[in-house]
């Protein structure tokens, strides 16, 4: 960020202060979004991999950096562990949680609930919910929250059915270290089954609303923070069935249904039938709306639109089943192929994205376009079409923001435009969109690869705030995550958050006390800067599963893409081996002579290390020819 209306100097400069790079920055010019006057400094011509590294403009430096080609390698692996750290049900323990401090004995090992008595639904039963994962901060379990969440690791595994491999981490069996690592089965399924369990279980099991399923279930009060799950003194009831969450139930029941058909046929039969019962219990009960109003001890999570969710529901038992009756109710659907890139529904009024907890027909949309079905080829290549102009808008909207957000200010309040609660979410599930684009692009067009690793970029650290907001990464990683368990800020007793959990980040509706008591009030700072590291600030700082669910997805992603996944930055020239800033056959000719010669000094090593693992050698070379056949 400069003041200057010019281009100014700038200088890439490495840890002993050496010049690597040098150049003129580009002036973007005054950035809504952050408040600040923006330019822009492109260093991607350096390869040049190290640690250390600073950009310095005048009296003005960096943090320090590094710069290397695996960061989602771990990354991937840490955003999937968030879900083992907050099962509830069971005891967190060594070598699964992998450091003795975020070891601790179950929460809610006997989690069995009566509804609600202080709400006008009524049922003459009680549900043992025991299991799943906590929602966020707090120790709630949220249907509609759960849904998308699930969906998301589930899906992550089945496009990898289809475009990725399966045999790679955190696909595979034994890749994730959880306690069903050996069994025979992906551990990416098995930690999404571990909540699809508790789904299931949260369905009316009689009466007038029999098939339905309960909103969500959570404390009577909302506890303190630094509170082991398992001391939790609260008293926990089921909140009533909504016709919102009982499409979430048949939609992922669904999926899971045809993804653990090969298997465990008994499990994925037990599936397809709960899908199936909520399916006809929604139609029969289509309008039973969640409320907007939040009461105590859990998030409201109100929804009065729901053709979303039974567009999304159709398309998931479409794809499992085949039948007509599903196929009929998508096509009539005025959502039928839709992927947004504004989002309306759910408390959303207007946001810059393509889904979330409240808004899920492009999550049908995805399923239909990736998973073989009865569709007709047109109608297919029409939903791949829609998802690609979805991302070709969003990356137009990063291209013209200060720091790349492909994010909009929006309304988010009565007469408060800004950022939403969780906006970067919203960001990640851009990413994961932008990703699905450049899978459907028939000649790969790397636009959209660049746009997801821009999208990332973003929430790594290239934002007004100079703040990854993903635990453990980075060079000013967040601290303070909102957490009942993850709380050593309120007690330095119990641990901070574990690397690889993503923050809800901006949020210019800035609900919590600690922020408004710290002076900061909406409307007044830009929607980039309405954010603080703090744990009071649950508005700005919360962690919860259907944040890290897409962080789970891209990180992957983009570790699985390896060098391409440049992102505009550092790895564009990988393949160049004689360094002439061409990629073509004389890069064969030098390869074929360095592979006879082993003269290192022919080529130019970064760019032949084709798949980064530290060694030039026939698989670079076969790599090589792949590229240039592509």
């Amino acid at each position: 960020m400069s003041s200057s209306t010019s281009p100014v100097a700038w200088e890439l400069v490495d840890s002993s202060g050496r010049r690597v790079e040098s150049g003129q920055t580009t002036v973007m010019g005054y950035d809504q979004a952050s408040g600040d006057h923006v330019h822009i400094i492109d260093f991607s011509s350096c390869k040049t991999e190290g640690r250390g590294f600073k950009l310095v403009s005048g009296s003005v430096e960096s943090l320090p950096f590094n710069i290397d080609t695996d960061i989602y390698s771990k990354m991937k692996y840490d955003a999937m562990k968030y879900f083992y750290h907050n099962r509830s049900g069971i005891e967190i323990k060594l070598p699964y949680c992998e450091e003795s401090q975020w070891a601790r004995p179950a929460g809610h090992p006997r989690d069995v609930m009566s509804p609600d008595p202080n709400k006008s639904y009524q049922g003459n039963y009680t549900l043992d919910v025991t299991g799943g994962w906590y929602d966020a901060g707090d120790h709630g379990k949220y249907v509609v929250n759960g849904g998308i969440s699930t969906w998301t690791v589930m899906n992550q595994y089945e496009r990898a059915l289809y475009y990725g491999d399966t045999s790679v981490a955190p696909f595979a069996d034994n890749t994730l270290n959880i306690p069903e690592s050996g069994n025979g089965y992906p551990d990416i399924l098995d930690e999404s089954r571990y909540n699809v369990e508790v789904l299931l279980k949260m369905q009316v099991p009689s009466g007038a609303l029999k098939g339905m399923a309960h909103h969500k279930a959570h404390d009577e009060r909302w506890t303190a923070l630094a509170v082991m799950p398992h001391e939790d003194p609260m008293d926990r009831y089921l909140q009533p069935p909504s016709t919102a969450a009982t499409l979430n139930l048949a939609a992922v029941a669904a999926q899971a249904s045809r993804l653990w058909e090969d298997y465990d046929s008994a499990f994925a039969s037990k599936c397809l039938t709960v899908a199936e019962s909520a399916w006809d219990a929604a139609v029969a009960n289509p309008n039973i709306y969640a409320p907007m109003e939040q009461g105590p001890g859990g998030g409201a999570y109100g929804d009065d639109y729901v053709l979303d969710e039974f567009y999304w529901a159709a398309c998931e038992l479409f794809v499992t089943t085949g039948a007509s009756k599903y196929e009929n109710y998508l096509k009539s659907s005025s959502h039928y192929l839709e992927m947004p890139s504004k989002l309306v529904g759910g408390e959303a009024l207007g946001l810059t994205g393509c889904f979330d907890w409240g808004n899920t027909a492009g999550l049908g949309t995805i399923s239909l376009a990736l998973v073989p079905n009865n569709l007709g080829a047109s109608e297919i290549a029409q939903a791949k079409a829609n998802i690609k102009a979805a991302a070709d808008d969003f990356i137009a909207i990063g291209n013209a923001q200060g720091y790349g957000a492909p994010i909009e200010e929006a309304l988010v309040g009565d007469n408060l435009v800004g950022y939403p609660w969780g906006s970067n979410s919203f960001v990640a599930n851009e990413a994961i969109v932008m990703a699905y684009a450049y899978d459907f692009s028939d000649q790969k067009d790397v636009k959209y690869l660049n746009g997801a690793a821009s999208a990332m970029d973003y929430l790594m650290g290239r934002n007004p705030n100079v703040k990854c907001y993903i635990s453990g990464y980075g060079e000013n990683p967040v601290q303070n995550t909102h957490h009942r368990f993850w709380a050593y800020q309120a007690d330095n007793s119990f641990p901070k958050a574990p690397a690889g959990c993503l923050v809800g980040g901006p949020n210019s509706g800035l609900q919590d006390p600690w922020v408004r008591g710290s002076g900061w009030l909406p409307g007044v700072r830009p929607a980039q800067k309405c954010y603080m590291d703090n744990i009071e600030s649950w508005s700005t700082n919360e962690i919860t599963i259907n944040w890290n669910a897409p962080l789970a997805w891209i990180s992957a992603y983009l570790d699985e893409q390896g060098p391409e996944a440049d992102g505009g930055d550092i790895i564009a020239d990988y393949g160049d081996v004689n360094g002439d800033g061409a990629i073509d056959a004389l890069d064969m000719v030098a390869f074929k002579r360095y592979l006879l010669t082993k003269d290192i000094t022919t080529i130019n090593a970064t760019n032949s290390d084709i798949n980064d693992d530290g060694q030039i050698d026939a698989i670079d070379y076969a790599l090589l020819k792949k590229m240039l056949l592509k």
